[in-house]
């Protein structure tokens, strides 16, 4: 439900005053928002959160003390809220930290607007509001894994036996939640995976190259930004950088400025079209958590190639809305919680089939 004007209570996480002060600012000038407190350290986080019960966390990545990835992770452990996390720089180390703060619960990360970046502070300063907006609406709970759990089979497909297939492409899709997703999934593949990998991850466009050498850091394939041109190799994760689309065709990967589809560009569904048309029933296609609905069409047409698709479960989800948007339409025939998706395509890209 849509907040009234006015209503969205934000603490605010910064040891810089000046910092505080612009951010308490930003978020005057654009009305939706409260400050209901500036806390100056992780420490003073934790005890102000229960205590005030803000919609959402706004936190600096760097504090004195308790940084923000710790204090991210003590806030998901003892009252989970929805945190945004602000660096003032976009350099790989601190891009790096402020992932690492993503997979400890916070759901998105955003540059900083500053006073001394004047020609890019109205851009900053709209994307940090959108983003408290938008983030204060999710509903963080500590999450329960739940067993496979199979949708009802398409007409003609029950009982269907892949044994004859041999899989030749992974292409995955994710958002709100999805850096510490695709890092818990690609993490379960070891470094020899017998497929290349295609992913799609919102994420701002500034932080692509950091997000796929944060990625390569966490999982043991390696895992790089796709080049147009590139021929895909097995073992490789290929990262759709920012602004561009990532297309699969059958020995190469295809960068593409075409118009955003969807609102996104990259867009998961324009990746998994291009793998449904390329690769057919050769290809497996996995929708993770995310808002929105990207995604799902393309896992429609995969399935309807032949294509093995899988959506992640509603329980394990930060953001069910693109496996939601998926499941409701079909596209997917299977749902798994985070924790089994990787051995599950271990095991099925082993075997060459669905099991």
């Amino acid at each position: 439900m849509t907040r009234e004007r006015g209503s969205i209570r934000v603490l605010i996480v910064e040891d810089s005053k000046v910092a505080a002060i612009q951010l308490e600012q930003v978020l005057a000038e654009d009305g939706r928002f409260e400050v209901v407190a500036v806390a100056g350290s992780g420490e003073d986080a934790l005890a102000l959160v229960p205590r005030l019960s803000p919609d959402i966390v706004l936190m600096d990545v760097q504090l004195p003390g308790m940084d923000g990835v710790e204090t991210t992770r003590r806030i998901m452990q003892t009252r989970p809220t929805p945190i945004v996390i602000t660096s003032a720089s976009i350099s790989n180390p601190m891009v790096t930290v402020s992932l690492d703060a993503l997979k400890a619960g916070a759901l998105s990360v955003t540059e900083k607007p500053l006073g001394r970046r004047r020609d890019e502070f109205p851009r900053l300063a709209r994307r940090l509001c959108q983003q408290l907006a938008i983030m204060s609406e999710v509903r963080v709970v500590p999450q329960r894994h739940l067993s496979a759990r199979p949708l009802v089979q398409g007409s003609g497909e029950t009982g269907r036996s892949r044994s004859a297939a041999r899989y030749e492409i992974l292409g995955m899709v994710a958002s709100t939640g999805g850096p510490a997703a695709l890092a818990k999934v690609l993490g379960a593949l070891p470094r020899e995976f017998p497929l290349p990998v295609a992913v799609v991850q919102h994420i701002g466009a500034e932080f692509t190259e950091g997000f796929a050498d944060w990625l390569d850091s966490q999982v043991p394939m390696t895992v790089r930004l796709a080049r147009h041109g590139e021929t895909l190799v097995p073992g490789h994760v290929y990262v759709a950088p920012g602004g561009r689309h990532l297309i699969a065709g059958q020995d190469l990967l295809l960068l593409s400025s075409e118009p955003p589809v969807g609102g996104q560009r990259p867009s998961g569904t324009m990746l998994l079209q291009s793998m449904a048309a390329s690769f057919a029933d050769r290809a497996i296609g996995v929708v993770l958590t995310g808002m929105g609905d990207d995604g799902a069409a393309g896992l429609l047409e995969m399935r309807q190639r032949g294509a093995h698709t899988i959506a992640q479960d509603e329980a394990s989800a930060v953001v069910y809305g693109m496996p939601a948007a998926a499941a409701r339409i079909g596209a997917a025939r299977l749902q798994l919680p985070l924790d089994a998706i990787g051995p599950y395509l271990f095991q099925t890209a082993k075997d060459g089939r669905s099991t």
